[in-house]
């Protein structure tokens, strides 16, 4: 596993191309649950100052517990750039792995892997990967990761981005939580950009789960962010919705 590991991170550092975050992003947990089924939908919207640079994305997907480890699950993905119509984006395979035992440790640690096909055949194929932590400290949950991502086989290249993503949220009950959503942009994976250029977006978030009967629920989460992305090498100021529902079965 871990020779596995090392060959896909260097291969998603050695074909590489910048990306830009979509404003649907959402934070990946560390932990799977072995045997869990679900319809995953993502949503997102973000207002820039510069209204050329505003988006809209959403992605349809299907996941599935192969056991205690490894959660798999396929998505396709939409996308609408600023004055244009809503367009089929990608197919995307999200693979998460769980290293340590639930609860055996302070902090629980994963992997990511996630495999993009674009619509657009010239963006080649998307890679994104990274460590993930989670934890939870009293009546409180905490994630924390570091991502690349990054494209090869693409007309253009050029070297991996960067990411981070942080949440907390104070567990009040399984209906309803407060918390925080935070992401961002830092460059190249081996030469962060100066600040100016980075993007940095955080903001309230609510998490929950609503009943449908006595088995069957609905788990939400939803964030309103305020920040900078960064796009083309430059950082934007807006404001980003974002929403995610799941629907195990």
């Amino acid at each position: 596993m871990k020779k596995f590991l090392s060959a896909l991170a260097l291969a998603g550092i050695t074909y590489a191309i910048d990306a830009v975050a979509a404003p649907d992003e959402y934070i990946y947990p560390a932990r799977v649950e072995a045997g869990e089924r679900e319809i995953d939908i993502k949503f997102g919207t973000r207002n820039m100052n510069q209204s050329s640079k505003n988006r809209s994305s959403g992605s349809i997907g299907l996941g599935f517990g192969v056991n205690e480890h490894w959660f798999t699950e396929v998505y396709l993905k939409f996308n609408q750039n600023s004055g244009n119509s809503t367009e089929f984006d990608a197919i995307e395979w999200e693979n998460r792995f769980q290293f340590t035992e639930t609860g055996k440790h302070a902090v629980d640690m994963g992997f990511l892997f996630e495999l993009e096909r674009p619509q657009d055949r010239s963006e080649g194929y998307e890679v994104k990967l990274g460590p993930l932590f989670q934890a939870d400290f009293g009546k409180t949950e905490w994630i924390a990761n570091f991502l690349l991502q990054n494209s090869y086989q693409a007309s253009e290249s050029s070297k991996a981005s960067a990411y981070y993503q942080l949440q907390g949220r104070y567990l009040l009950s399984k209906k309803f939580s407060p918390g925080f959503q935070a992401f961002g942009d830092l460059g190249t994976w081996n030469d962060w950009g100066p600040v100016r250029e980075q993007g940095h977006r955080i903001g309230p978030a609510i998490f929950g789960k609503l009943p449908l009967d006595d088995k069957q629920y609905i788990k939400y989460n939803a964030a309103f962010l305020f920040g900078k992305t960064r796009i083309d090498d430059s950082s934007y100021v807006g404001n980003t919705f974002r929403l995610q529902i799941e629907y195990p079965f």
